[in-house]
């Protein structure tokens, strides 16, 4: 994909700017991008539409990365009604914000093994709404794109390479999961 607006310039430095700290302020950071993502909307759909057009399935492509500290920024394409598997986020801490859409998290708490989780609760995003997490163990999530027929765009941020990750399966209809270690699959590189 080619060169981008000055907004996503502007996202990807709010994400390195308030990602200072080891553990930084999500809320903060949340706020930061979501007033962003409102206020220049058009824009940023001016400068992504084109990843909502390509129906080419769930995509995550890279926006940037550094390494001190670690933060990666991506922005990903949800096929609609696309739904994740429930998954970890391997230890980081992360934000999720949507830029263009409508989605579901539904988060789950893991018990004292990898063999339970609880669901915690749900959170609906629209355009410019994020939800973050802790780095922490015990966080999972599963994600779904609410819309039957357009794809949906979200802008995430970690505190580090979201490379290696546990996906949690249910086998039958027992409380019992199974973890799963996945990759993730980066279909290319967007430049700010």
């Amino acid at each position: 994909m080619g060169k981008r607006s000055s907004i996503i310039s502007s996202l990807r430095d709010v994400a390195f700017d308030l990602s200072q700290a080891e553990l930084p302020d999500l809320a903060s950071m949340g706020r930061e991008i979501g007033r962003l993502l409102h206020s220049r909307h058009d824009e940023v759909i001016a400068s992504l539409g084109g990843l909502r057009e390509r129906r080419r399935g769930f995509e995550r492509w890279m926006l940037a990365e550094r390494s001190k500290p670690p933060v990666s920024v991506l922005v990903m394409a949800w096929p609609p009604g696309y739904t994740t598997p429930v998954h970890d986020h391997g230890g980081l801490w992360g934000l999720e914000a949507t830029i263009a859409g409508a989605l579901e998290v539904e988060s789950f708490d893991k018990g004292d093994d990898e063999h339970s989780l609880r669901s915690s609760g749900r959170t609906w995003l629209g355009p410019g709404d994020a939800t973050w997490f802790d780095s922490t163990e015990v966080h999972a999530h599963r994600c779904r794109n609410l819309s039957r027929h357009d794809t949906a765009l979200t802008l995430h941020v970690y505190g580090g390479d979201l490379a290696q990750y546990l996906a949690y399966e249910q086998p039958g209809p027992s409380e019992h999961w199974i973890a799963r270690p996945r990759q993730s699959i980066i279909a290319g590189r967007l430049t700010a």
